[in-house]
């Protein structure tokens, strides 16, 4: 492994990382919030509104905390891919830039159907 592969390696690992820690904190949050209003677990949750996603933060509702350590928890792995792809980019392994880029169409894909049928 070159020095370059083992920093890009290390770089993903530590968004991971990071992610994951956010994550947690987010669900935490909510969690914690969720028992402080008295809403249980087993609770239908409201869906997801990207557009009412800060207020709800900023009123400190438990589904905006809930909502977005989940997206982060999605986010993880196509970060991952992500930088996988520019890290190869880089170094000008374009099999793997096409291989990375398949994947990401793959998950729009896959976005843009459910997202279809939830309309």
């Amino acid at each position: 492994m070159t020095s370059r592969a083992y920093a890009a390696e290390r770089t993903i690992g530590r968004l991971l990382i990071g992610i994951t820690y956010v994550s947690v904190g987010l669900l935490a949050i909510g969690f914690v919030l969720m028992i402080a209003n008295g809403i249980s677990p087993l609770d239908a949750g409201p869906p997801l509104d990207l557009r009412t996603l800060g207020a709800q933060l900023v009123a400190l509702d438990p589904a905006g905390y809930l909502w977005l350590g989940l997206l982060a928890v999605i986010a993880a792995p196509i970060g991952r891919v992500l930088v996988a792809a520019f890290a190869y980019a880089r170094d000008a392994d374009w099999t793997m830039v096409a291989v990375s880029v398949a994947i990401l169409a793959v998950i729009a894909i896959g976005v843009g159907i459910a997202a279809a049928a939830t309309v």
